[in-house]
């Protein structure tokens, strides 16, 4: 069975130049990838998840649609 997971994440270069991408799977667990671009450390922050999704579990998820002005 597949299922979507929805991660929000955040990516910041760091002094050195290089990228770094952050994710909070769920409460105390979260996730960091790094790289030499914003992509490659997207592409490291994913692997992370899907190890922590491994072996966490996949995260309870509420998903809301709403009128915003």
């Amino acid at each position: 069975m597949k299922k979507l997971v929805h991660v929000p994440y955040t990516v910041e270069q760091d002094e050195d130049g290089g990228w770094a991408a952050h994710a909070l799977l769920m409460p105390g667990v979260g996730a960091h990838g790094e790289g030499d671009t914003p992509d490659e450390a997207v592409a490291d922050l994913h692997e992370a998840l899907i190890g922590l999704i491994e072996e966490f579990g996949v995260p309870n998820e509420l998903t809301l649609t709403l009128d915003v002005a």
